[in-house]
């Protein structure tokens, strides 16, 4: 990622290690950047389907009918599936790589996703008829606790596999100096033992504990749901092509979300 011949302001020409350094620190600050946006949306997902501390949540905001409703929620979700699904592909990454430098691909596709959740956020349209409601206080502090239980297993799942790898800024610090990223291994530590998805089975707790559940958090949880179920099948026909009867043999030993069951 070096460019030569670079004219500078007063017509000097710039060596090739400044413009490379130039590039490669415009490279750790757009991966900075996309972290910081990535961090910012997911705790403002937490607040958004546990319904504290932010304006706009899961079931409040812009009134619409029953089928508008549904329409633009699913059409939301659909957006971030294709989104989330189709960058993260093998064959999607080597093109974004070509077209920059790889080692802003990770947080391009943070950036992405981080995006359209915000676009979702915004324009999500509650459906408030109740579903279930827990009156217990105890039983109801319990669902809140669940749900915030499973948010902590989405968070500590991702430092056990290199936090700050998934979400880009590994790479871009590197690319700043001058390393080579390390290829991907294959490991298993702490919940990766127990389950194969973790993070998937967060989310799920996350999205489906919750005291009072109405039609359109049940909407949310629900499709959430059975895109994480597509997102698994994909996931793993990729880990597959990248780590072959390493994983084929780790599919087999150790279950996909409880263990022991499935």
């Amino acid at each position: 990622m070096s460019i030569t011949n670079q004219v500078g302001p007063r017509g000097q020409t710039e060596s090739p290690a400044i413009a490379s350094l130039a590039l490669r620190t415009l490279a750790l600050g757009y991966g900075g950047v996309a972290y910081l946006i990535f961090l910012a949306t997911f705790l403002y997902a937490i607040a958004f389907v546990s319904q504290h501390f932010v304006p706009k949540t899961i079931d409040s905001g812009a009134a619409a009918s029953l089928p508008q409703a549904i329409f633009i929620d699913l059409l939301l979700m659909s957006a971030f599936a294709i989104q989330h699904s189709g960058m993260a592909r093998q064959g999607f990454k080597r093109l974004l790589s070509r077209l920059g430098s790889p080692a802003i691909e990770r947080s391009t596709y943070v950036l992405f996703a981080s995006a359209i959740l915000l676009l979702l956020f915004w324009q999500w349209r509650p459906i408030p008829a109740v579903v279930w409601n827990i009156e217990n206080p105890i039983l109801a502090d319990f669902a809140i606790a669940g749900g915030f239980a499973g948010w902590l297993i989405v968070l500590y799942s991702t430092f056990l596999i290199s936090h700050f790898e998934l979400f880009g800024l590994t790479q871009v610090i590197t690319h700043f100096a001058g390393r080579l990223a390390a290829p991907a291994q294959f490991k298993t530590p702490g919940l990766y033992r127990l389950i194969r998805h973790p993070i998937y089975l967060g989310f799920i707790i996350a999205f489906w504990c919750t005291p009072t559940m109405t039609a359109g958090h049940l909407l949310f949880a629900a499709v959430t749901t059975a895109y994480i179920f597509v997102g698994i099948h994909l996931e793993e026909r990729d880990l597959v092509s990248l780590f072959g009867d390493k994983y084929r043999r780790y599919r087999e030993q150790v279950a996909m979300l409880l263990p022991g069951l499935f």
